[in-house]
């Protein structure tokens, strides 16, 4: 086997252990914090666009029915977690925000992880970070659209 094979293995590898351990890693924080992990991973996803979305907006990125995102949505709210605001372009579409106090309780349970995620980061050079955060940014899409071509069954 070819280095670069050898390497490319190693890669598909540690991705498929990376991806078990976020899981795990997801479902013990959500435990933390006394919610769902797919409510966690909504809360992330929320915390990382520029504004409020719709429910519907909620349902692509977390691959739900529209059904089962207004009840993660209903969850999120009961917890305090995240609040509605009517949309301003069409009052009976409600947008959906992180509460202001959402990532003060989500950061306190992230603080030691983060630290000890920073540290790993803090490892490498400014062009390695550069091509991590190529691959992470074009593998989310590449995952995306496979999500989204097995789901409509092809």
């Amino acid at each position: 086997m070819s280095n670069r094979a050898e390497t490319l293995k190693r890669i598909i590898d540690e991705s498929q252990r990376h991806y078990a351990a976020y899981v795990l890693f997801n479902q013990a924080l959500a435990d933390h914090l006394g919610i769902h992990s797919t409510d966690l991973q909504c809360v992330a996803l929320l915390d990382v666009e520029s504004g409020p979305v719709s429910t519907g907006e909620i349902a692509r990125l977390t691959g739900l029915t529209p059904g089962s995102a207004t009840r993660l949505v209903d969850r999120l709210e009961k917890a305090g977690l995240v609040v509605r605001h009517a949309d301003p372009d069409d009052r009976r579409r409600a947008l959906v925000a992180l509460a202001p106090t959402a990532r003060a309780r989500i950061g306190e349970a992230w603080d030691t992880p983060g630290k000890a995620f920073s540290e790993v980061l803090e490892t490498y050079t400014d062009a390695e970070l550069a091509v991590i955060a190529d691959y992470l940014r074009r593998a989310t899409a590449v995952g995306r659209a496979q999500a989204e071509r097995l789901t409509q069954g092809a």
